[in-house]
C-alpha cells in the first residue's frame, strides 16, 4: 500500500515539474522575443539617425 502511494506521489511530482517547466520555457521565449524586438527597433533608429 505504501509503495503504491509513493509511486503515485512520484508520478504526480514529475508531471507537475514537466508542466511547470513548459510554462517557464514559454515565458522565457516570450521575453527573448521581446528583447530581440527592442534591439531591432533600437538598431533601426540608430541607422535612421545616421542616414539623415
Amino acid at each position: 500500500m505504501f509503495k503504491k502511494k509513493s509511486i503515485l506521489l512520484f508520478v504526480v511530482m514529475c508531471v507537475s515539474l514537466v508542466l511547470g517547466g513548459c510554462n517557464t520555457m514559454g515565458g522565457v521565449g516570450e521575453d527573448l522575443k521581446a528583447a530581440g524586438g527592442a534591439i531591432k527597433d533600437t538598431a533601426q533608429k540608430a541607422k535612421d539617425k545616421i542616414s539623415k
